[in-house]
């Protein structure tokens, strides 16, 4: 499973913009054909994103093609667009019901039946943003070709008539459930845009209020993002130092036959070891061990 710290969403149709992404370090380039571009200019999406994967060599970045939701008439001839040339995986917006995955996933299954890819190599991402996403996570969380849950907080501020404050607490129930139902399946949670891409200092407090939920990874909309994002996203040298003592020391104490310990003028159990084990997980997939 590829690291997901920062999702960098690209307008399908800007070719310049696309480029310019493949420079900036970026875990994930997310070319567009739903939100960010016009209705008149979905084609014209669909071809450079193609032309895109066919031509650029996006190295370490995964790519992934945002097709529009499933249900708005475009999403087949988005998906049937792209697949030919190999994204590493597709995302699929206002996501509420497994079946909507399905759907995709029959038509991804015959294309790597067709090409003789390995099965299950293109993965699905799925935007959960609408209050009927929400209540049908669970269903939607366990279909195995998924590898993240990504909380759209505009859409669902909108889809349930809440007003959005700079704190986001109007939020907070939808964005801890999908952290919830990713973590219940294995899977990463990406969490909200922060819209004004020019307040870096906000920027950073909701990347590490995110990380704090257990979010994984922060979509970003704006090359500014991307460091803040990736810094809040990866555990620091201390953070990891620490981990990794619970993890030794807890090894220990169970050879030893012994349960809870204390550490640091702490009592060490199992769900501290289970979250350092996480922090490790979340260094080893930043590259920092």
């Amino acid at each position: 499973m590829h690291s997901r710290r920062a999702l960098l969403y690209m307008p399908g149709d800007d070719w310049k913009k696309i480029t310019k992404a493949l420079t900036l370090g970026v875990d994930c380039i997310c070319m567009d054909m739903e939100d960010g571009v016009a209705v008149n200019k979905k084609a014209e999406a669909r071809a450079t994103i193609a032309k895109a994967l066919r031509e650029l060599d996006f190295g370490k970045n995964e790519k992934l093609a945002r097709i529009n939701a499933v249900g708005s008439g475009m999403e087949k001839e988005d998906i049937e667009a792209v697949l030919p040339y190999r994204p590493d995986g597709i995302v699929i917006p206002k996501m509420e019901s497994l079946e909507q995955i399905q759907w995709a996933h029959e038509i991804i299954e015959a294309a790597e039946l067709k090409n003789g890819w390995p099965m299950n190599s293109i993965r699905v991402v799925v935007g959960v943003e609408t209050a009927k996403g929400i209540l049908n996570l669970k269903e939607i969380a366990s279909h195995p070709r998924l590898d993240a849950l990504i909380f759209g907080g505009e859409d669902f501020a909108a889809s349930v008539g809440a007003t959005r404050t700079r704190d986001a607490v109007e939020l907070l129930y939808a964005r801890q459930a999908v952290v919830t139902a990713a973590a219940a399946f294995g899977l990463q949670a990406i969490d909200i845009v922060t819209i004004d891409f020019k307040d870096i200092e906000a920027l950073r407090k909701e990347s590490e209020f995110g990380a704090q939920l257990g979010y994984t990874g922060k979509q970003i909309i704006h090359p500014a993002q991307v460091e803040p994002v990736q810094a809040a996203f990866t555990p620091n040298n201390e953070a990891i130092a620490h981990a990794k003592r619970i993890v030794e020391t807890f090894e220990a104490r169970q050879k030893e036959g012994k349960g809870a310990y204390a550490l640091d003028g702490k009592m060490i159990d199992m769900p501290f070891l289970k979250n350092a084990q996480k922090v490790l997980d979340r260094a080893k997939a930043a590259g920092k061990i």
